[in-house]
C-alpha cells in the first residue's frame, strides 16, 4: 500500500497555485464546463448522487457540469487528483466521508492533507446506514438485540464490509460502545453479505440504505436502527442508534470541496449554485429513494461546511482511539 501511495503520490504532484488561478474571479466565472471528480466507480453511491447534483447544477450555472470517476486507493486516487488540480473554479472534488475524514486515521502516510489540501464548498447530503437483522430473529429493536447478545455473548453475527471500511467500523463501534459480543463477519463483496443475512446465515447487519432498502421494503430483513444520532426524514419511525447507544454517529456524507486555494469569490458562488440545484424539485425526490437526505432549507454556507468538517475530523480521531484503530 505504500508503495502503491508513493508512486501516486510522484505522479500527481500537488499544484498550490498559478497566475491564472489568482486572475480568476467570480465576475466572469465559469467560463467553461466544470468538473466533478469522484473517487470511486461509477454506479456507486456518490457517483450517483454527483451525476444527479450536476444535471440541475448545468442549468444554475450555464455550463456543462462533467463527473470524472478516478476510483482506487480507497479513495486516495481520486483525492489526489482533485488536490493537485488548478484552484480555479472548474475542478472539484465530491468528496465521501471516508476520503475526507476517517481516511486521515486510517491510512499511514496519508498523501494528501484535508486541512491543508482542500477548501469546503458545501455540505451536500448526508447518508444512513441500517442495522438490520434477519426476519425470523426475535427481536424488534436495538435494545432487544443487544440483550439478546448479553445472555449468550459471541453467538450472534453481523455482516460488515471490513474493519477498515464505514459498516465495519461502525459494527466495531456497536460492540465497542454497547458493550455487546456480536461476532463480526467481513464481505469483501457487500452483497454476499446481504444474501447471507436474508438467508439467515448471518443473523444481523450493518449496510447503506441503497444496498439493503430493497429487502426491507420486502420484508426480507428487519430494521432496528440507523446508524446514527438522528432518525432519518424518509423513515421517522426507524429509531436512531444513539437513542440506545448515546452519542452514537456513523452517518455517511458528500462534501463538495475546491483545491485550497481557489478564490473564495468562486467558493461562495459555487456554494449558491449547489445549494440551489440540491433543492430542486428532482433532487428532493430522488434523494431520498436513494439513501440521501439533503437538509430542507439549505445546504449551508462554506464556512458550516468547514465547521462540518472539522467536528468530523476530531469524532473521528476520538472514536478510531477509542476503538484501538491504527493507521495502515
Amino acid at each position: 500500500m505504500a508503495k502503491i501511495l508513493t508512486a501516486l503520490l510522484s505522479a500527481a504532484p500537488i499544484i498550490w497555485g498559478s497566475a491564472g488561478a489568482r486572475a480568476q474571479t467570480a465576475a466572469n466565472w465559469p467560463a467553461h464546463p466544470v468538473t466533478f471528480i469522484v473517487s470511486q466507480a461509477a454506479g456507486s453511491s456518490p457517483d450517483i448522487m454527483a451525476r444527479l447534483l450536476a444535471s440541475q447544477l448545468e442549468p444554475v450555472l450555464g455550463q456543462p457540469v462533467v463527473v470524472e470517476d478516478k476510483p482506487g486507493g480507497g479513495n486516495v486516487i481520486g483525492a489526489i487528483a482533485a488536490a493537485a488540480a488548478a484552484p480555479d473554479g472548474y475542478t472539484y472534488f465530491f468528496g465521501t466521508s471516508a476520503a475526507l475524514s476517517y481516511n486521515q486515521f486510517l491510512v499511514k502516510k496519508l498523501p494528501y492533507d484535508v486541512t491543508r489540501d482542500f477548501a469546503p464548498v458545501a455540505l451536500v447530503t448526508r447518508s444512513y446506514q441500517l442495522l438490520v437483522v434477519n426476519k425470523n430473529l426475535p427481536v424488534q429493536s436495538l435494545a432487544e438485540f443487544l440483550q439478546l447478545d448479553r445472555k449468550t455473548p459471541g453467538k450472534y453475527s453481523l455482516a460488515d464490509d471490513g474493519p477498515r471500511n464505514l459498516t465495519g467500523v461502525t459494527a466495531a463501534a456497536i460492540n465497542a460502545l454497547a458493550g455487546a459480543k456480536f461476532l463480526l463477519v467481513p464481505y469483501p463483496n457487500i452483497n454476499n453479505g446481504v444474501q447471507d443475512v436474508v438467508a439467515g446465515r448471518v443473523d444481523g447487519g450493518v449496510f447503506s440504505i441503497s444496498v439493503i432498502d430493497a429487502q426491507v421494503r420486502e420484508g426480507n430483513v428487519r430494521a432496528l436502527a440507523t446508524t446514527s444520532d438522528k432518525r432519518m426524514d424518509a423513515a421517522p419511525t426507524t429509531p436512531a442508534a444513539a437513542e440506545t447507544i448515546p452519542d452514537f454517529d456513523f452517518s455517511g456524507w458528500f462534501m463538495l470541496v475546491a483545491p485550497k486555494a481557489t478564490p473564495p469569490d468562486i467558493v461562495a458562488k459555487m456554494n449558491a449554485a449547489v445549494d440551489k440545484a440540491a433543492h430542486t424539485q428532482n433532487v428532493r425526490d430522488m434523494a431520498p429513494k436513494l439513501g440521501f437526505e439533503i437538509n430542507p432549507t439549505s445546504v449551508g454556507s462554506a464556512k458550516d461546511a468547514d465547521a462540518f468538517l472539522t467536528g468530523q475530523l476530531a469524532y473521528w480521531s476520538k472514536i478510531t482511539k477509542r476503538l484501538g484503530i491504527e493507521p495502515e
